[in-house]
């Protein structure tokens, strides 16, 4: 599972995340959410380990992400804010790239390279560089990395910004479809993604969780029933 416990983040006098605490188990896909600033993206990071954290531990698949972090990193799948890659690469060369750093060779690595190529359509642009792509294919290319291993956990910071509304459905499919055998994490600003794909949300604002359940049951929290109005009413 993922599991954090009394996480933090401080710049200075900035706290960004504010001992944040939660656990998440096989067959969840918790939705993360909050207004700009709220913490989210930091509190990823610190999952991937890509920061380290002011104070709290966290844990991957049972890898402290600070005392064993390549444990930590070969169990996980992490789109970043942004998908950054080598622009100058082809999108052939930046997949093999990641599939010599993830270990995979023979059929294994043909196996998953012919999956995440086909599933997120990328065959009519394997020969282009990465800096000449749409945002939408960019954003693709990333999630077939953080795919490319097959993962039991992903942490995915917008899988579909930039994507158009075909693509957004396709990936929310993908998402659906590994749900049952995965740990998947994602953040998001579009609350139909939230009620659409994840099983659990948390509502972070401010750098601390506010809220934590079900979208059903965040939602009914309102008269009306909507969880935009929930998510305003406890974010501000």
């Amino acid at each position: 599972m993922i599991k954090t416990e009394h996480l933090s983040k401080r710049y200075k006098a900035l706290t960004a995340v504010d001992d944040v605490s939660f656990q998440v188990g096989p067959g969840e896909v918790l939705g993360f959410l909050g207004p700009n600033g709220a913490g989210k993206t930091t509190t990823m990071r610190m999952l991937a380990g890509f920061i380290a954290p002011t104070a709290g531990t966290a844990s991957i698949c049972g890898h402290d992400i600070g005392t064993d972090p390549l444990a930590a990193k070969a169990s996980l799948g992490y789109l970043p804010e942004g998908a950054p890659t080598y622009g100058e690469m082809s999108v052939r060369a930046f997949l093999d790239f990641i599939a010599d750093l993830r270990h995979l060779e023979g059929g294994r690595r043909r196996e998953r390279l012919d999956y995440v190529i086909g599933r997120l359509q990328l065959q009519s642009v394997l020969g282009q560089t990465i800096d000449t792509l749409s945002k939408g294919f960019r954003r693709r290319v990333g999630l077939a990395q953080a795919l490319l291993h097959d993962p039991p956990v992903l942490i995915l910071d917008e899988p579909t910004d930039g994507l158009d509304p075909n693509q957004k459905h396709e990936v929310r499919t993908l998402i659906g479809e590994m749900a049952s055998n995965k740990i998947i994490v994602i953040s998001t600003h579009i609350l139909e993604e939230v009620e659409a794909v994840c099983t659990r949300a948390i509502i972070i604002a401010r750098g601390r969780i506010v809220a934590d359940d079900t979208p059903a049951a965040l939602a009914a929290r309102s008269e009306s029933k909507r969880l935009d109005e929930v998510f305003r009413a406890i974010t501000v």
